[in-house]
């Protein structure tokens, strides 16, 4: 299960709200080996497309350093589908490689009648594609 703060939920949103009808991404990093997603990081999509997102390499490059750097590990990968529900197309499911993260879709089209939005968070490990549930929290319990 994701357990996100109301604060990083709403933060994820309005960068897919705000980068629509491209697609969004970003990272929400959190202190290695204990699986809390705390730092929000929006990234620029590279590719600016409606229907695919990709993270500037050198962007990527200097995310990383600065992850260890802080003794950090991206622990939700997220990105927006603008036109259709908030699932993992094959092109995501290829480029996970973060088996430890959770990869959260955001959905900007309203494509099951239930609102302007879907957040949705999966396990993606070699290949396979697990749903899991999404806990919002106003804070997270102390460590």
């Amino acid at each position: 299960m994701l357990t996100i703060t109301q604060s990083l939920y709403d933060q994820i949103v309005a960068h897919c709200r705000a980068d629509h009808p491209d697609e969004a991404c970003g990272v929400v990093a959190g202190p290695a080996g204990t699986g809390r997603a705390e730092r929000f990081i929006p990234m620029l999509n590279a590719a600016r497309s409606p229907t695919f997102y990709e993270f500037d390499s050198a962007d990527l490059l200097k995310l990383y350093r600065e992850l260890d750097d802080r003794d950090e590990e991206p622990v939700i990968i997220y990105h927006s589908h603008t036109a259709t529900e908030a699932y993992p197309s094959r092109t995501d499911v290829t480029y996970a490689n973060e088996p430890g993260a959770h990869y959260v879709l955001v959905s900007t089209a309203d494509t099951d009648d239930a609102g302007p939005f879907q957040f949705r968070s999966y396990r993606i490990v070699d290949g396979e594609i697990t749903e899991e549930d999404v806990e919002v929290v106003e804070a997270y319990e102390p460590a």
